[in-house]
């Protein structure tokens, strides 16, 4: 008996099956590669040191690329494959706990914002607005100056820096999400504000938010080189990759791989970060 082939749900026979799941182009691939190169030697990274990344292990410093010291030394004589690796560990752990602070709390705001309204979303507005108005390195060079520079400062003074932006995000998404019909009807059958949050709003919002926390640990980590380089963030002997772009600037005029590498570490993830961002993998539905 001959075999009949069931036509597709979409009607054309010769359509090919697809199946469900997520893709996105090479670009994107390589950008999370990269991004999860630097997440494994944030967490694995010092652990591996060939060096301690404070030891001075060669006399001479600004030493070239050798065998013993794969990214030569620093100008005191330090390893500079071992300060990159622990580096990676500041850079990367308070960007990344800064930008879920700044993240999770302004979207938290911006949908209860968004679905009570009224005197509230105009109060919180415009505070944030206010604050949002200060220029992201002023602030963080006014807190970091006045309370002193530690890991736990330089993240709560980098998520309050993008809270009210991820709120301003946020607040507009949830404003358009909740004059759909599936939130009206959901309210008019007496759903209170944590379920139109949690079940009608938040999910239809993720993906753009998703979006928006990656491009703001891009500017996380540009502001945090940006006070480590001026001396106010992670303090000596332990170091960022800011931090070690300015220990070893005199280093530039000649050409010491000291102050090189830091820098293409930084362009590097922040790089692939946006490439993922832009490339992020859409929804393939399946058509068998």
């Amino acid at each position: 008996m001959k075999a009949v082939s069931r036509p597709s749900r979409s009607g054309d026979p010769a359509t090919p099956p697809r199946r469900a799941g997520y893709s996105f182009n090479w670009v994107g691939r390589i950008g999370l590669g990269v991004i999860l190169f630097w997440g494994l030697v944030a967490i694995f990274g010092p652990a591996l040191a060939p060096y301690p990344p404070g030891e001075i292990v060669d006399w001479d410093y600004f030493s070239p690329m050798s065998a013993d010291y794969w990214l030569g030394t620093d100008y005191l004589g330090r390893d500079m494959f071992s300060r990159i690796l622990m580096g990676a560990r500041y850079t990367v752990g308070i960007a990344l706990v800064a930008v879920t602070l700044a993240c999770t709390g302004g979207v938290v705001l911006g949908m209860v914002a968004a679905v009570i309204g009224g005197w509230f979303d105009m109060i919180l507005s415009r505070l944030l607005d206010a604050f949002n108005g200060i220029p992201s390195l002023l602030f963080g060079l006014v807190a970091v100056a006045a309370v002193g520079s530690s890991i736990p400062v330089l993240v709560l003074t980098l998520a309050a820096i993008y809270l009210p932006g991820s709120y301003r995000f946020a607040r507009a998404l949830a404003v358009n999400i909740n004059t759909m019909d599936f939130v009206t009807v959901a309210r008019a059958r007496g759903e209170g504000t944590p379920y139109l949050i949690a079940r009608e709003i938040f999910p239809n919002i993720l993906g753009p938010v998703l979006a928006d926390l990656g491009l703001r640990f891009v500017f996380i980590v540009l502001v945090l080189s940006g006070l480590s380089f001026l001396g106010l963030g992670v303090q000596p002997p332990n170091a960022d990759w800011g931090a070690l772009v300015r220990e070893n600037i005199e280093g530039l005029s000649l050409g010491a791989p000291a102050v090189i590498f830091p820098s293409i570490t930084i362009a590097t993830l922040t790089i692939s970060v946006n490439m993922f961002i832009d490339n992020l993998p859409t929804k393939i539905r399946d058509r068998s």
